[in-house]
């Protein structure tokens, strides 16, 4: 099985022009619902700072959208996109950072053409799981067992390998990243995937013990600092810089992390 070893823009430069509107639009349809299912579960009210940019870019050419939210559970919730998807590329986030009160990993997915099929699908942990034994063994053991499956029956999807050794250090083991035609092959797998992905995230916090009064304020400092550097660090921001300008993509990216946030995050409700 071949492994790509360039960056997301790399992908998009050397491919022929193709319209991937039908796939942004399955993409679109498949990350509503998923969020509709996390609004039932959690409360959520949408922080302020993100309404600037609910629709940007430009009428005929690249658009995008970003929607951020907490609440008494939720550190920070994001749900965006970002598109070209006439001339091939489109990305799709519903991410989620839980507070401090459980240590169940976040929640990370994103869904994208550049022009081929992309997606990450990933439970962000919250410790070091080397060390972190139970951590490991509660979330991610459990999850190898479905990841080997796809990697020995799909040989379709092509692992998607980042040139950024950053970018690599910030997957867990058990991270599904891939690149695949884009067709309805890709698409129901990944809808599979994505289900299921969010289900057992829903029933790990269900279950999750609290944790200790005394513990919360170090696990919410190492997650924003978590958030934070993986959406600087993003290699991929130079498509935002690309098609909506450095002022823009500034405003973006810490729209991603909560870095112009109004809302009080839950350890401070």
């Amino acid at each position: 099985m071949s492994q790509s070893l360039k960056f997301v823009q790399e992908h998009l430069d050397e491919a022929a022009p193709t319209d991937v509107s039908e796939v942004f639009g399955a993409w679109q349809a498949l990350v509503e619902r998923l969020r509709a299912k996390v609004a039932d579960r959690f409360e959520l009210e949408r922080d302020p700072s993100t309404e600037v940019l609910e629709d940007f870019g430009s009428e005929t050419g690249p658009r995008g959208r970003v929607r951020a939210y907490t609440g008494p559970e939720i550190d920070w919730m994001v749900h965006s996109h970002m598109e070209n998807a006439a001339q091939g590329f489109c990305n799709v986030h519903l991410t989620i950072w839980l507070g401090p009160q459980v240590k169940v990993p976040h929640f990370g997915m994103a869904l994208g053409c550049f022009p081929q099929g992309w997606v990450y699908l990933d439970s962000v942990p919250r410790s070091y799981l080397v060390t972190d034994t139970e951590s490991f063994d509660r979330y991610f053991e459990p999850v190898n067992e479905r990841w080997e499956q796809v990697r020995n029956d799909h040989p379709e999807m092509e692992p998607f390998v980042s040139r950024s050794a950053f970018v690599r250090a910030g997957l867990s083991p058990t991270a599904f990243c891939y690149m695949a035609p884009a067709d309805q092959q890709m698409t129901d797998l990944v809808t599979e995937l994505a289900e299921e992905h969010l289900d057992r995230w829903l029933r790990w916090v269900d279950e999750a013990e609290a944790v200790p009064a005394e513990e919360r304020p170090a696990l919410a400092a190492a997650d924003e600092a978590i958030r934070r550097n993986i959406a600087e660090r993003d290699p991929a921001n130079v498509m935002g810089d690309r098609f909506f300008g450095p002022e823009t993509t500034h405003r973006l990216v810490r729209a991603l992390w909560g870095g112009d946030r109004v809302l009080a995050r839950p350890l401070d409700r």
